[in-house]
């Protein structure tokens, strides 16, 4: 008898090993990887990258090193996958904050808030204060970071605002400028306060009020 695999299976491929066949369940890759990115995030963060091991982050995933090294080969490729991983969800999310042009400010503040909600994470921040620490050390890590996280979220918001533009609801120059603009205006402040210490990391609430501030001041500086 053949097996047929329901629509659901076909459109998440954990879902049949999480079903099990009649056997006990395990997890897919997919959900290994995501376990095992998030323990990294802490590790990286907690202890730095030079003291960070693969077998101090198997550890804290809860999985073999055997496991951790099938999917990922070393440190340097678990540092960058885990980065990937974090920006790639957030670009997908911002790709689906469409505006259909009745408000142009709803639209732009909830993609700050989903950009605060990405660089002004207390784990991120701490990652940042680590990697600057280490920069010396291991430059290729802050290369990094910088290339796969901070240039990619600049680079996500300018295509957003470019996109406003090309449609007509806002009117800018460079895309470019004016996200690294709107993103000076979101998080400078508060990610400062956190990196040296001077504040926690902002809540829900605090991140909408200065998303929707910022997004008021930025649209009277570039309405159509």
């Amino acid at each position: 008898m053949t097996n047929r695999k329901t629509e659901a299976e076909l459109e998440d491929p954990c879902a049949e090993v999480r079903r099990g066949r009649g056997r006990p369940q395990t997890r897919c890759d997919d959900e290994t990887r995501a376990i095992i990115f998030d323990a990294a995030r802490h590790e990286f963060a907690a202890s730095g990258y030079a003291a960070t091991s693969m077998e101090s982050v198997a550890r804290r995933a809860g999985v073999s090193t055997k496991t951790l090294y099938r999917l990922i080969p070393n440190k340097a490729a678990l540092f960058e996958a885990m980065i990937t991983d974090r920006i790639d969800t957030f670009v997908s999310v911002v790709r689906l904050r469409a505006c259909d042009g009745t408000d142009i400010e709803k639209a732009l503040r909830e993609a700050l808030i989903v950009c605060g909600e990405l660089i002004l994470d207390g784990d991120v921040i701490t990652l940042q204060r680590v990697i600057l620490g280490d920069s010396e050390k291991f430059p290729e890590v802050a290369e990094t970071f910088y290339h796969k996280a901070i240039r990619r979220t600049e680079l996500t918001l300018a295509s957003w605002l470019q996109a406003q533009h090309e449609r007509g609801l806002i009117k800018i120059d460079d895309g470019e400028t004016a996200a690294g603009v709107l993103l000076g205006m979101l998080v400078f402040q508060p990610q400062r306060a956190v990196m040296f210490g001077h504040a926690p990391t902002l809540d829900r609430d605090a991140l909408e009020r200065r998303a929707q501030t910022v997004a008021a001041l930025f649209l009277r500086g570039c309405a159509p």
